[in-house]
Parts: structure tokens; sequence; C-alpha cells
């Protein structure tokens, strides 16, 4: 496939994907920011912002379950490249690096995600 065609750009607000809906893909923000959040109708929860060079979707792509929060393009001409499963799978085998890299991030996130979540529980 093309690289070409593994790249969409995205406008300030636009949905990439909705929490609870399906997807086999992995994103990387090449340009603009793109907001990880918990929607509840009109109320929005920003859990992080990603930027140039970062990465989100990874749970979906390594697990298949539904995507745990939406994703929103949050700079004008946000974009973004998919990483397909199959693409992950073989990047994974091939580039011990890359392996690595998803791990570092997933322990960094799970780590800042168990402190949210003391503090929460601390403050009750």
């Amino acid at each position: 496939m093309a690289i070409e065609k593994c790249i969409n750009e995205f406008d300030v607000g636009h949905v990439i994907f909705e929490e609870g809906s399906t997807g086999r893909e992995l994103y990387v923000v090449l340009d603009g920011q793109v907001e990880i959040a918990k929607v509840n109708g009109p109320d929005k929860t920003v859990i992080v912002a990603l930027g140039k060079g970062e990465f989100f979707g990874e749970m979906a792509v390594i697990d298949g379950s539904s995507r745990s929060a939406t994703a929103i393009a949050a700079a004008p001409k946000t974009r973004v490249m998919r990483i397909n499963h199959a693409r992950f799978v073989y990047l994974v085998s091939q580039q011990p690096a890359f392996a690595l890299m998803i791990m570092d991030a997933l322990s960094k996130r799970l780590r800042a995600s168990n402190e949210r979540t003391y503090r929460a529980a601390a403050n009750s």
C-alpha cells in the first residue's frame, strides 16, 4: 500500500475515532495535535494532548478491543499516519526498537493513569 493512502488530514474538532468503536489501526501524529478524551454528551475531559511523533490507538491494534477513548484533531491541518494491524505486527516482529518504543510508551501511560487514580482516591 502506498504511504500516501495511509495519511489523513483533519481540521480542528474532527473526530478521528470514537470511544467504543472498533478499529485495528495505530496512528502516528505527523503534524498538528490530537486530543485523547472521554466524551459524555457535550462534556469532554481531555486525557492527553499528543503532538508530532507521538502515537495513539495502540491498545486496539494490540488486543482488538474497542477504543477506550475518543481521538479528536486539536490543531488545523492535523495529519496522522494509520498503521494497520498487519503492518504493526510486521514492525514489531522485524524491528525490536519499535516494539520497545511501544512498550515504553504503554508503561509510561499506565504509570500516569495509576498516579491519577491514586490521587483521585486519596482526595475522596
